[in-house]
C-alpha cells in the first residue's frame, strides 16, 4: 500500500513537472513574441490559424468558384482553362418556356431546380410545423422528459449517409416495412421506385434526421419566456390557444425566424441523404441542385467544372435573396 502510494506521488510530481514546462515553453515563446509585435497585435496571433483554414478551405475555393463560372474546357487548371464569359449562365438560362424543363437547353437544371422548389416548400413547411410542436410538448411537465429531449435530439448525432442507408434498407422492396406488410397480407410498395413515395420519403426522412436540432432552438425560445405572461393570460380568461396565440408564438417569432433561415438554407442544400438513398432517382424524381452541380463537376465524364461553378452560383443568389426577403418580413412583424 505504502509502494503504490509513493509511485503516485511520484507520478503526479512527474506530471507536474511536464505541465510547467510546457508551461514555460509557451510563456517564452509567448511572451517573446509579445515584445515583439506589442500587445494589441497579440490578439491576432491567436486568430491567425482560424484565418489561415478559413482562407484555404472556404475562401480560396468560393474565388476559385467564381473563376470556374466564367471559363471553359475539361482541364482542371485555372490557366490552362479559357474564358468564355457569360456562356455558362446563357447555357443554364436559355430555355423556350421556363416552366417546361423539356423545352431548356439545360434541361436537367431545370428539373434539379423545381425539385428543390418543391422540396423546400414542403420539407422547410413540414420542419417548422414539427419542430413547433416537438418543442412545445417538450417544454411540458411530462414524464420522463429529459429521456424524451434526448430520443428527439439523437438523430441529429447520426451521419447523414447511416440515416439515408438505415432507412434504404427499411424501405427497400425486400425491406422491413414491405415485410411488415406482406406479413399482413398486404402488397409491396415500391416506395424506391415509385417517383411520389421517393419525394415522399425523401422529405420525410430529412424531417426526421435534423428536427432534433430546430426542437432545440424552439425549446430554448420556449424556456425563456416568462411564466407570469401565462399567469396574466390565464386571469385575463385567455384558454391555451389563445395564450399560444398571443403570448408564445409572438415572443418565439425571434426564434422561428432563425429556424425558418436555417432550415432553408440546409433544405436548398441538400444533397447527402439523398444521393445515399436514391441516387437522384427515379429517373430525375429526387435530383436536387447539389447533386447537379456534383454530377456535372465530377461525376460527368465530362467534368464540366464551368457549367457546375455557374449552376453553384445561381444557387447561392437564390439563397441570398430568400435570406434578405425574410430577413425584411422579420423586421416589419418587429
Amino acid at each position: 500500500m505504502a509502494l503504490a502510494t509513493t509511485i503516485q506521488r511520484y507520478l503526479s510530481k512527474i506530471s507536474e513537472g511536464i505541465g510547467q514546462l510546457f508551461v514555460n515553453f509557451f510563456d517564452l515563446i509567448f511572451g517573446s513574441l509579445q515584445k515583439l509585435i506589442g500587445l494589441k497585435a497579440m490578439p491576432y496571433v491567436f486568430v491567425l490559424p482560424n484565418l489561415l483554414i478559413f482562407g484555404i478551405f472556404i475562401l480560396f475555393p468560393m474565388l476559385l468558384n467564381f473563376r470556374y463560372a466564367f471559363t471553359g474546357g475539361t482541364s482542371f487548371f485555372p490557366d490552362q482553362r479559357e474564358w468564355v464569359g457569360l456562356a455558362n449562365f446563357k447555357q443554364l438560362l436559355t430555355c423556350g418556356n421556363f416552366l417546361d424543363p423539356n423545352s431548356c437547353r439545360e434541361d436537367l437544371f431545370w428539373r434539379a431546380l423545381f425539385n428543390t422548389g418543391g422540396y423546400v416548400v414542403f420539407q422547410v413547411g413540414l420542419m417548422v410545423v414539427v419542430s413547433l410542436i416537438t418543442a412545445l410538448v417538450l417544454n411540458r411537465k411530462i414524464r420522463a422528459r429529459g429521456f424524451f429531449r434526448s430520443v428527439y435530439f439523437y438523430p441529429v448525432l447520426l451521419s447523414p449517409i447511416v440515416v439515408a442507408l438505415i432507412w434504404k434498407w427499411i424501405l427497400q422492396e425486400n425491406g422491413l416495412f414491405n415485410g411488415i406488410l406482406t406479413s399482413f397480407g398486404l402488397d409491396k410498395i415500391p416506395f424506391l421506385v415509385n417517383a411520389q413515395w421517393a419525394q415522399f420519403w425523401v422529405i420525410i426522412i430529412s424531417v426526421w434526421a435534423f428536427m432534433g436540432f430546430y426542437t432545440l432552438i424552439l425549446l430554448a425560445g420556449l424556456q425563456s419566456i416568462p411564466a407570469n405572461l401565462y399567469e396574466a393570460a390565464s386571469i385575463d380568461g385567455a384558454d391555451e390557444w389563445k395564450s399560444f396565440w398571443n403570448v408564445t408564438l409572438p415572443l418565439l417569432m425571434p426564434q422561428m425566424v432563425v429556424v425558418l433561415v436555417l432550415a432553408l438554407i440546409r433544405a436548398v442544400q441538400i444533397f447527402d441523404i439523398v444521393f445515399a438513398f436514391t441516387g437522384g432517382g427515379p429517373g430525375t424524381a429526387t435530383l436536387y441542385l447539389v447533386q447537379y452541380i456534383y454530377s456535372k463537376g465530377f461525376a460527368s465524364p465530362s467534368k464540366q467544372f464551368g457549367l457546375a461553378a455557374a449552376a453553384s452560383l445561381i444557387m447561392a443568389g437564390i439563397l441570398i435573396v430568400l435570406t434578405v426577403i425574410q430577413q425584411i418580413i422579420r423586421k416589419e412583424e418587429e
